[in-house]
């Protein structure tokens, strides 16, 4: 009996460290050696601003990805203090690097590893969906095909008939 209470007490010592002392240490153990930078789609998908390592390399090599102003592949460096700069997802954020780290972490410890001084994403009322057609609507007709097109702005010519 007096084992099973020891037990419990271990259990409780474990679930009392969860504090923010582990969030530091969570960092400092996915850190780089030091004096070491981390490439930046590892550093963007390790910060959690990217879904996956592979989508941080497309966005760089898609030009979506600056650092200080300029545009970087996948393997460059990055370091304390770089400002990154990474559309996606419809909108631009811009971050800077507070500490390098190299495997991905929790949300909340990831937060502490960057500044946000991206601007704020446009409400949602104001982006307005595009050609939402009611559900048993059946199939849409060449003119509600032409109208949803008009809405998301890859209407053809304006006007009537196309015909001699």
């Amino acid at each position: 009996m007096a084992s099973e209470d020891a037990d419990v007490d271990q259990v409780d010592e474990k679930k009392s460290t969860d504090g923010p002392g582990d969030t530091v240490a969570a960092a400092e153990a996915a850190r780089p050696p030091s004096g070491e930078s981390v490439r930046v789609d590892s550093w963007i998908w390790s910060v959690r601003l990217v879904k996956t390592r592979s989508m941080g390399a497309t966005a760089c090599r898609g030009g979506h990805v600056r650092v200080n102003g300029e545009r970087v592949k996948p393997a460059y460096g990055v370091r304390v203090g770089d400002e990154v700069r990474l559309r996606h997802g419809g909108r631009e954020r811009v971050v800077i690097v507070k500490r390098v780290i190299r495997k991905r972490v929790g949300a909340p410890v990831a937060v502490e590893c960057y500044v946000d001084n991206s601007p704020p994403p446009p409400p949602r009322e104001a982006v307005a969906p595009a050609g939402v057609r009611d559900r048993g609507a059946g199939r849409p007709t060449k003119r509600d095909r032409r109208e949803m097109e008009r809405l998301r702005g890859l209407g053809g010519p304006e006007g009537g008939s196309e015909g001699p």
